[in-house]
């Protein structure tokens, strides 16, 4: 989506953004720059909600690689993605790297439900009921993964989800973790 697209889709409400960007739930996964947010630029400043009542400065990962997800509960490839990327942050956590699943659901209920449906997790998931993600980083599908490397500049983008995806995420996440 193009910037002034989302501007006035904000506009419009936050059901009307949240169902706009539900259509673009998309199930074919790729690389990708362009409006999902520029590889080679510094991620945006960031704080999400934890899901645990905290806010979590993303800048504070910086020293880290970041595997930041943009997600939702409604989104099929979603609910595919996130316990694949869960395996994949306990297996590379002892290696620098994190994985952090943000959340656009609008109602923290939804994202509760979803995440008590799967037991323990390894990733930190957090909510931005306010939308302010995926004002930011324009993700064209969802989900959108952006791996950042520990400057904090966008490395990678990942729009959509395949399953097939996971193992590119996870070299790319290595390669640039210097693995």
């Amino acid at each position: 989506m193009d910037q002034g697209r989302t501007r006035s889709l904000r506009r419009a409400g936050p059901t009307v953004f949240a169902v706009l960007l539900a259509l673009g739930c998309a199930t074919s996964g790729g690389e990708g720059g362009g409006s999902g947010g520029p590889v080679g630029a510094p991620l945006p400043l960031l704080k999400v909600d934890a899901l645990s009542g905290k806010t979590i400065d993303v800048a504070s990962y910086r020293g880290r690689v970041l595997l930041l997800d943009v997600w939702a509960s409604w989104c099929g490839p979603c609910k595919q993605e996130l316990p694949m990327l869960d395996a994949m942050a306990k297996r590379l956590k002892g290696q620098g790297i994190d994985v952090l699943a943000v959340s656009v659901d609008q109602e923290r209920a939804n994202v509760d439900k979803f995440v008590r449906g799967h037991g323990r997790w390894s990733l930190t998931i957090a909510h931005d009921p306010r939308q302010e993600i995926a004002e930011l980083l324009q993700p064209d599908k969802m989900p959108t993964s952006y791996v950042v490397d520990k400057s904090g500049i966008v490395r990678y983008v990942n729009a959509g989800f395949v399953p097939e995806d996971a193992a590119g995420i996870e070299r790319r996440l290595l390669e640039v973790a210097g693995h």
